[in-house]
């Protein structure tokens, strides 16, 4: 056993986990024809070789990642079919061990064929061992691809897919989609096992008796048959209860993300209602599912049971008519019972591929999405004036601008154009249809949901198309490839997140920098306290998302780590909204001489930061009004002073909580506030 669990172990090395090279490109690549490049297998493969997963259908992409692992799929039915074999051969063995051994009286012949069957059974569970281990890898295997394959749409989509896709949906594929395929591999191998040895015991039955095999013949896929209809039914149930079970994790996810502003507003209950009523309807939903499969299980039971009451009587009036003999008749009623087996993995595999249909519906919705960035043609452009065309910004190369607007979205939106991102306007999409309906009104829905889709990436192709309006040293940003753009302009906003790990991962997650850099980086966030924090120093530990951690803390570990990139275009939205005044003042303080010769871009309207900016520009429904220092827009722009004094006002009214340094738990908590989205590569 030592020795076979090695041998497994090897063989699991080089299948898991799967190697997964789709979408690494972040812009949208022509479709490749079905003459084109391959890889082995036959898997279509883009310009550079990376597989493309088929998503024109659920069958296709089903039969497609079965198709990735059809070797484990292959030498798990043919490990669970020699675990078949003592239920298939037994009773051919036992019909032998009675007419040639016990009703002939022979030991011989009876010790002989004893022996037979306990090898055989032995054989056989030894199998079924090793079958169990190669089935839970294929299982593994199947959901990693998956998880993997969401990872990376997600990764290149980057903030579009929450254009496209709601983030209840894209954690529902991820999980337990990931796990019905998993599933459908860990039985598939089973079926094609099933159908193997049900040709197996055809053949013995058949060599025994022509009518009772063409019996087994009939018989056995009449059973499949019968209990067909009702998978259609079955199928459209578990997609309504997929979809109900989407939009409330959907709901949770909303919930945990802004329990903290549902909290101060008393609006927890009004949502843990809603939640609850969402529960109740998914639990309706798999009810009714379950109704269906249960009915489709009593029907299989019911059936099984009718072919082997006629196949027990046929053998029974044949034995009396002396055409089989005792051993016969014995080996008979083991094969009927043997046969309930295969019959059960026809059921079970019919069940785990409506249900892989049902998920691949919801999968292919998110991998088909393809990024709306077009090629680029490469053109070169030196650290220059960065000039954004919609509002009249100018942006002056190695200096410090700082954006002011009364209306935030306005700043928000102009630090999206320059870091080359959509706005964040969009409709709220749903992948499928809610609620059980009749096959027109099921089909009204599915086209309602994919005209939603189509006209939100419609927005995204027209918003991306042509000129982009924002140059960098007078080339166009939309005339950079958009790896150059995201390498040398970096957009950083209250969406940036903390997550789990060390210190040291969090701030230099790519290991790119030296200590002292990092250091560096820290005290010019002053979140020198954070480090104090930890008894461990670097190798300190943060929960997941920077619980333990306060709002204020969590904002200076994101700005201390976009500060250690270095970019040479660095855009900041709202870097300090979550740190006290005394703190805000040291980061103003020191950021311009550490970011000295770079240029860096900040939208905000606190004086603490106004009075060190080489440049101020006012904002007005989204047009540059005014631009100049902080000291001459406030000595002659009454539009710009008017934001700043208010500003100011509301400082001053919070003066009793802000002026002295504030504990953890008294520093406002935006990240913990901020709606859940992918947003910053």
């Amino acid at each position: 056993m030592r020795v076979g669990t090695q041998e497994y172990n090897r063989f699991a090395m080089k299948s898991f986990p799967p190697d997964v090279t789709a979408y690494t490109s972040a812009v949208r690549e022509a479709r490749p024809t079905p003459e084109g490049s391959r890889l082995s297998g036959g898997t279509r493969a883009n310009a550079k070789g990376e597989e493309i997963p088929n998503t024109r259908s659920p069958l296709r992409f089903v039969m497609w990642l079965l198709g990735r692992q059809k070797g484990l799929v292959l030498t798990s039915a043919a490990l669970i079919f020699v675990w078949f074999l003592p239920g298939s051969l037994n009773p051919y063995i036992l019909g032998r061990v009675v007419d040639a051994g016990i009703t002939a009286h022979d030991w011989d012949a009876t010790w002989k064929w004893t022996a037979v069957l306990v090898a055989v059974i032995v054989f056989g569970v030894a199998c079924n061992v090793a079958s169990s281990l190669v089935s839970v890898a294929g299982w593994l295997v199947s959901m990693f691809r998956i998880t993997k394959l969401v990872i990376r749409k997600v990764a290149q989509m980057s903030h579009v897919i929450v254009r496209r896709v709601p983030a209840g949906e894209m954690l529902s594929v991820a999980n337990s989609d990931a796990d019905t395929f998993g599933a459908l591999a860990e039985v598939f191998g089973r079926l094609i096992a099933a159908v193997a040895s049900f040709g197996l015991v055809a053949a013995l039955v058949l060599r025994e008796d022509v009518q009772l095999g063409l019996l087994v013949l009939i018989g056995t896929p009449l059973v499949v048959l019968i209990a067909t209809p009702l998978l259609r039914p079955a199928q459209r149930a578990q997609l309504v209860e997929r979809e109900r079970s989407s939009k409330l994790t959907g709901m949770a996810v909303d919930i945990v993300q802004g329990l903290r502003i549902l909290r101060g507003i008393g609006g927890e209950r009004t949502f843990g209602d809603n939640y609850a009523r969402q529960s109740q309807s998914v639990r309706q939903a798999g009810v009714r599912t379950g109704t269906w499969w249960a009915t489709q299980d009593a029907t299989s039971v019911i059936t099984t049971g009718l072919l082997l009451v006629v196949l027990t009587w046929f053998g029974v009036t044949e034995l009396m008519a002396g055409d089989i003999t005792v051993g016969q008749l014995v080996g008979f009623f083991g094969y009927a019972i043997f046969l309930q087996r295969p019959v059960q993995a026809f059921f079970d595999t019919f069940q785990k591929w409506t249900a892989a249909l049902v998920s691949a519906h919801k999968t292919i919705g998110l991998l088909s999405h393809a990024p709306p960035w077009r090629p680029a043609q490469g053109a070169q452009a030196d650290q220059g004036e960065i000039v954004d065309e919609a509002s009249g910004f100018v942006a002056n190369p190695g200096e410090l601008t700082i954006i002011v607007s009364a209306v935030p979205d306005e700043s928000a939106g102009l630090a999206d154009r320059i870091g080359r991102y959509l706005p964040a306007d969009m409709e709220t999409l749903e992948l499928g249809v809610s609620q059980e309906l009749s096959g027109a009104q099921e089909k009204q829905e599915w086209v309602k949901r994919a005209e939603a889709r189509a006209r939100q990436v419609a927005k995204d192709e027209e918003g991306t198309a042509g000129a982009w309006g924002v140059t960098l040293d007078g080339v166009d940003l939309a005339e950079l490839t958009l790896e150059e753009v995201r390498s040398r302009v970096v957009v950083s906003d209250a969406s940036s997140q903390v997550y789990a790990g060390t210190l040291q991962s969090l701030v230099d997650p790519h290991t790119r920098h030296t200590r002292e850099e990092a250091e560096q980086a820290l005290w010019v966030a002053s979140a020198e306290d954070v480090w104090d924090a930890f008894a461990d120093g670097w190798q300190g530990r943060i929960d997941e998302r920077g619980r333990g951690l306060s709002g204020g803390q969590r904002q200076r570990l994101v700005l201390t780590r976009v500060l250690l990139m270095d970019p040479e275009v660095l855009v900041l939205v709202e870097p300090t909204s979550a740190v006290d005044a005394h703190t805000e003042a040291r980061v103003a303080e020191r950021l311009p001489d550490f970011r000295q010769g770079r240029t860096t871009i900040l939208t905000t309207v606190s004086p603490l930061w106004l009075r060190h900016a080489d440049k101020v520009v006012l904002l007005k429904r989204g047009l540059v009004v005014a631009e100049g220092t902080h000291r001459t827009l406030m000595e002659t722009s009454p539009a710009y002073r008017n934001v700043v004094v208010r500003d100011e006002d509301t400082a001053a009214a919070n003066a009793g909580r802000d002026s002295v340094v504030a504990t953890p738990r008294e520093l406002p908590d935006i990240s913990e506030d901020t709606a859940m989205g992918v947003r910053r590569g």
